[in-house]
């Protein structure tokens, strides 16, 4: 195993510890070379290992640091919230709408119905141990759910969608990126501009029909999506 990875390695276990607890700033590259009797290249390399991994950020002017509070979700059909609960990121949940609306051509196509067609449309924004993590914007047939902001502030959506009788079955998923519009930086704390992770999901119940299309930010330093690859 390469010198550097098993620094890296090191590195990674004190943090998932909690040696190295978020927001803890790391000497300089020299220091820490020189503490741990490596050369620099192989202690830059190390850093950056993590850096790739989103368990440390360099920022100008501050040097770097243990991400505070990143949030790592395995893509699987869950939601957000039932995640954050799991992991004890105490989910919270500020409602931005909650209303029927005519479907928009892009929602339409994806969901197998006329533009226009009306659908309750939802949009909160998520928050984890009380920072915002990420925007949420939904489409959902109009009679399959009729939560309220109470309902949504308690709850997950997938819980509420289960608990209306509807089993989730399957998905299919997109993940991108791009940067923040002056709205939604405003509402995540990032400046306009600022890299965002997308997912766009389909989801169909066991009959196969549409359940709910979600269109969704998050913030890309305190966020990430895993995926296990099996070979075949």
């Amino acid at each position: 195993m390469p010198l550097y990875y098993q620094v890296a390695v090191q590195l990674q276990q004190a943090i998932e510890r909690g040696d190295l607890e978020p927001g803890h700033k790391l000497e300089n590259e020299v220091a820490l070379a020189d503490q741990l009797g490596l050369s620099r290249p192989t202690m830059r390399r190390a850093i950056l290992e993590l850096v790739s991994k989103g368990l440390l950020v360099r920022k100008a002017g501050v040097g770097t640091q243990v991400v505070p509070g990143r949030v790592r979700r395995e893509v699987e059909l869950t939601s957000l919230y039932d995640d954050l609960a799991s992991s004890g990121q105490r989910p919270g949940t500020t409602v931005l709408r909650n209303e029927v609306v005519e479907a928009p051509v892009v929602v339409a196509a994806e969901m197998g119905v006329e533009p226009g067609t009306p659908l309750l449309h939802l949009e909160r924004l998520r928050l984890a141990a009380d920072k915002p993590l990420a925007i949420l914007r939904n489409w959902l047939p109009e009679s399959l759910l009729s939560p309220s902001d109470a309902d949504l502030e308690a709850h997950g959506l997938y819980e509420l969608i289960r608990g209306g009788g509807t089993h989730l079955r399957i998905a299919r998923q997109r993940i991108g990126a791009r940067g923040a519009s002056a709205w939604e930086a405003d509402h995540l704390g990032e400046p306009e501009g600022a890299p965002l992770l997308t997912m766009r999901r389909t989801s169909y119940d066991d009959r196969g029909r549409v359940v709910e299309y979600g269109d969704h930010v998050y913030r890309a330093e305190t966020y990430s999506f895993e995926v296990t690859l099996v070979e075949r």
